[in-house]
């Protein structure tokens, strides 16, 4: 007869074998706890181990989990994760924005707890996100649709009257224009050198739309066009052509300072970062943590990481100077060697 000792499963606890967590629970007769094969507490005695298939094989036999490795199941942070993703995807099928009462109900949990763990999870609170999601769905719906008014409803307004009110803000044009591709809207652009290669400045009649950088001009003007495709793009322009020179001098001077209205469209999330990212002085640096926390959202990191991959305006919207939490040089949408360059200038003052 095989003892435990030369028991497989005995053989998985003694290693804190990961793979096993999912094949069986171990409960300490002495103690009434079980808990799972990679459980970090101290190595109990081989006969005082008992075997169970699962969690709740163990409970029924009168074992209580372990608070430490808690035998296999989610976190309170998973717990409290999987709660709001349900969330998202309640506010995401709903008509209109779900009041704060009823998503809580969902989740369990009183509206106060509710509200601060979905905006210290997501940086949004509920009814941001539900706004967010709700502009998002009009605007795939102004695409595939041949009527505003069908595409509006659709995407969850109560009226067309609620939606034209702001949807300059929304789209940065006119409903129908944005069905369009953006049919009708004049951007000028025009393309220079600076130190970290070719550089396309763009503008509408917000503002500054477009700071992109690379090593191929042509590839610059072709991103510009299929970021904006049926838009009118016009270059040669004098006046303008001085607007990209002071670009151009704040990229190879940055304590020049560069004032420039921007015209920036993005999510109120994006919104939050690419402000807090203004905020860097030249010569700094932050990390994605430190951002998150700035606009109070410190679990948000991963969403902070994707606001600065998202921005369009580069040095403008200055997210070179955010880094890793260990100094290091993470990804950058124009090169984490233009990345470095940005920086080791901006420390030179």
């Amino acid at each position: 007869m095989m003892t435990i000792e030369q028991d497989p499963r005995w053989q998985a606890i003694v290693t804190r074998d990961k793979t096993a967590d999912d094949r069986f629970i171990y409960a300490v007769r002495t103690t009434g706890i079980f808990c799972s094969p990679s459980c970090p507490s101290r190595l109990p005695l081989a006969g005082n181990v008992l075997f169970f298939a699962n969690a709740e094989e163990a409970l029924r036999a009168g074992y209580r989990p372990c608070k430490r490795c808690r035998q296999g199941r989610s976190t309170l942070a998973e717990e409290q994760a999987a709660k709001v993703a349900l969330a998202c995807r309640y506010i995401e099928r709903a008509d209109g924005i779900p009041p704060l009462a009823e998503l809580a109900r969902q989740a369990a949990l009183s509206p106060f707890h509710f509200h601060r763990l979905f905006k210290s999870l997501t940086g949004l609170t509920p009814k941001a996100y539900a706004v967010a999601w709700r502009n998002q769905r009009v605007r795939r719906r102004l695409a595939e649709s041949t009527r505003v008014t069908d595409a509006v409803l659709d995407a969850g307004f109560n009226s067309p009257g609620r939606f034209y009110a702001g949807s300059d803000a929304l789209l940065g044009m006119t409903p129908t224009a944005y069905r369009a591709g953006g049919l009708g809207m004049d951007i000028v652009f025009a393309v220079g050198r600076c130190t970290l290669g070719d550089i396309l400045v763009a503008q509408s009649a917000r503002g500054i739309c477009a700071i992109l950088l690379g090593d191929d001009a042509q590839r610059l003007v072709e991103q510009l066009q299929d970021t904006f495709p049926q838009a009118v793009l016009a270059g040669d322009d004098e006046d303008f052509a001085r607007r990209v020179a002071l670009v151009v001098g704040f990229v190879d001077a940055p304590a020049l300072g560069l004032d420039l209205p921007l015209d920036i469209r993005g999510t109120a999330f994006q919104q939050r970062v690419w402000q807090a990212l203004r905020e860097i002085p030249p010569g700094r640096t932050a990390s994605y943590l430190d951002v998150a926390k700035r606009i109070g959202s410190p679990a948000a990191v991963r969403a902070v990481a994707g606001a600065c991959a998202a921005n369009m305006l580069a040095v403008a919207i200055p997210c070179h100077r955010v880094v890793r939490s260990d100094g290091a040089l993470s990804g950058y949408r124009w090169g984490v060697e233009r990345k470095r360059r940005l920086l080791d200038t901006e420390a030179k003052g």
